[in-house]
């Protein structure tokens, strides 16, 4: 049976809000309606409780019966939470529609990087590096799940590109060898508690946010270019990261146990990018020239997202502190 995780401590209105319906039952929401419109949409309380609405379409939570998934109010309520948070990264977003450009500008790597995994990979310490992988876990151990919702909404050759690469983030056919399972296998050799959704209460928002973008994208038909577009940026992205890591675990004597999980994608991610920018990306948008728009939003979306959990990150290991909540990973 797969693990489901319990439901997390609540942050605030709106996350409380969704911890009773989904443990009690349904709940008024009117209420809450208002709170969706008036608090900080990046914030941990909407953006924690998106992710709980969310999570039902996944693996669901330890003792939340399964029909909750489809609840009318807290369908209202999800709603109204990604109106807010949609609506802020579309404000936040200053790009153009020049899906070409946007993807050109993904593949430029600064001379002097200073992104977690280039700190990782010069001097930083095992315990910031698993902290890394806690982080992560929320979204590597359902790692490609979000982006198969896009498979059924598009046709020709770009469906079938993507099914191509999503075959190999999970494992080409091999258990053993689904990234989710690479990543678990990472997990547990650095100490860490490898199961599904366990580190959810040690995140901050910053974290969670990513993801809830991946869900939103690929639970909604008219976000389909966004879908594309955010994985056609982490793949395109992925391998000198993925370098950057391997390196950084290098530098503790980490194991094959560990460092499989990035090797593998510095070597599939390589390909997929070329995959995902002429086969799936090049076709929809000859298909559907008016997704253009929706596609470079998803581009530049993950990188807003991705680039304010890595400031919040560094400035945490700057000031001395954890970037977790709480005391920090612990063992497993």
């Amino acid at each position: 049976m797969n693990h489901r995780p319990a439901l997390p401590a609540a942050r605030g209105e709106l996350s409380e809000g969704v911890r009773s319906l989904l443990r009690a039952g349904p709940v008024p929401v009117g209420p809450l309606l208002k709170e969706a419109a008036r608090t900080d949409p990046f914030g941990e309380d909407l953006q924690l409780a998106l992710y709980m609405a969310y999570e039902l379409h996944y693996r669901g939570f330890a003792g939340v019966a399964d029909s909750l998934e489809w609840d009318p109010e807290l369908l209202r309520l999800r709603g109204a939470m990604e109106e807010a948070f949609l609506g802020a990264l579309r404000e936040a977003d200053t790009g153009s529609d020049d899906v070409t450009a946007e993807l050109d500008a993904l593949l430029v790597e600064p001379v002097e990087g200073h992104g977690i995994s280039h700190r990782l990979a010069a001097d930083g310490t095992w315990e910031q590096l698993r902290e890394v992988l806690v982080h992560r876990s929320l979204y590597q151990l359902k790692e490609s799940d979000p982006q198969a919702w896009v498979i059924p909404r598009l046709e020709g050759q770009a469906k079938a590109s993507l099914v191509a690469v999503e075959y190999d983030e999970f494992g080409a056919g091999r258990g053993d060898r689904v990234h989710a399972k690479l990543f678990a296998d990472l997990m547990a050799g650095a100490g860490l508690d490898t199961r599904y959704g366990h580190y959810l209460d040690a995140v901050p928002a910053a974290t969670l946010a990513p993801v809830n973008l991946m869900s939103l994208c690929g639970l909604h038909r008219a976000l389909r270019g966004a879908a594309v577009g955010f994985f056609a940026a982490l793949e395109i992205t992925s391998p000198p990261g993925a370098r950057r890591m391997a390196r950084a675990l290098e530098r503790f004597d980490a194991g094959e146990q560990c460092t499989r999980f990035y090797t593998e994608h510095i070597e599939a991610d390589a390909v997929h990018e070329q995959v995902m920018r002429h086969d799936v990306i090049g076709d929809l948008l000859t298909r559907e020239p008016e997704l253009a728009p929706d596609v470079a939003f998803g581009i530049r979306s993950i990188g807003l997202l991705e680039d304010r959990w890595e400031r919040q990150v560094l400035a945490a290991w700057d000031a001395g502190r954890s970037s977790l909540r709480g005391a920090g990973p612990g063992g497993a």
